[in-house]
C-alpha cells in the first residue's frame, strides 16, 4: 500500500498543470487555514512544518494557488535535467524553491518579509542534525525548522496534505507550536524539536501507509 500511494503521489506531481482553483474546490478539503492567517498577522513570517507524508508537494501548490506567499526548501536532484523539471513544476504553480544546502540566508530573508517557508521536518539528509528519539529509536532530525523559528521569531505552523480513500485530499493545518525560549540556544533547539516531533509522530501513526521515507532512517 505504501508504494501504491507513493506512485499516486508521483502521478499527482506530473499532473500539476491540471491543478487549478477549480480542482482545489472539487477535490481538496481545507481545514484550519486560519492558523496560517493568525501567524502571518504577527508580521514575523511563518515556518511551515510538514513531513514526507501524503502529498506535501501538492500542499505547497494549493497554498500558493490560494495566494499565500509560499516558499519551499527542496533537496536538489543530482541530475540537473530532473532537478530543473521538478523546480519548473513547482514554479509553474507559484511555489518558489529554495535549494537545500544554500537555504539559511534565503529562508531568513523571506521570513523577514513575512513570507511562509516550508520545510520537511522528518528527515535529515546531511546526517549532521540533532539525534533524538523517534518512535523509540535514535535518529538524526533536521534542525532547520526549529533553528529558523528561534533566529527570526517566526511561528512554526504544522500542515499536512493527506490522501483520502477516494483519492481526494484533506489539507489539515495545526495550531502554531507553542514554545517559550529560555535563551539557552542549544537547549531551546532540542526542546523545540522535541515538541513538534511529537506532532509528526502522531500523523505518521495515523497514516502509516502515506509516509514515504525509503532510505536508511534510524541510527544503527
Amino acid at each position: 500500500m505504501v508504494f501504491r500511494n507513493f506512485a499516486k503521489y508521483l502521478v499527482d506531481f506530473f499532473r500539476f498543470e491540471k491543478l487549478d482553483r477549480e480542482y482545489i474546490d472539487k477535490n481538496i478539503k481545507l481545514e484550519n487555514l486560519h492558523y496560517f492567517d493568525e501567524a502571518l498577522a504577527k508580521g514575523k513570517g511563518v515556518v511551515v512544518l510538514t513531513a514526507h507524508l501524503g502529498n506535501w508537494e501538492l500542499g505547497g501548490v494549493v497554498l500558493a494557488q490560494l495566494g499565500y506567499p509560499f516558499w519551499a526548501v527542496a533537496l536538489p536532484h543530482k541530475n540537473k535535467k530532473v532537478n530543473d523539471f521538478f523546480d519548473a513544476q513547482r514554479n509553474s504553480k507559484g511555489v518558489k524553491v529554495i535549494a537545500m544546502g544554500k537555504a539559511v540566508r534565503s529562508c531568513i530573508t523571506e521570513i523577514r518579509k513575512n513570507h511562509m517557508v516550508a520545510l520537511v521536518g522528518d528527515r535529515d539528509f546531511s546526517e549532521k542534525g540533532i539525534i533524538i528519539d523517534f518512535f523509540g529509536r535514535p535518529t538524526h532530525f533536521p534542525e532547520g525548522p526549529a533553528a529558523l523559528s528561534l533566529m527570526t521569531g517566526a511561528s512554526i505552523v504544522p500542515g499536512f496534505m493527506l490522501r483520502n480513500p477516494d483519492n481526494s485530499f484533506t489539507l489539515r493545518i495545526e495550531k502554531a507550536v507553542e514554545f517559550s525560549p529560555t535563551g539557552d540556544k542549544i537547549k531551546d533547539l532540542a526542546d523545540l524539536i522535541d515538541v513538534y516531533k511529537k506532532i509528526i509522530q502522531d500523523y505518521i501513526r495515523k497514516y502509516p501507509t502515506q509516509w514515504y521515507v525509503f532510505r536508511r532512517f534510524w541510527v544503527e
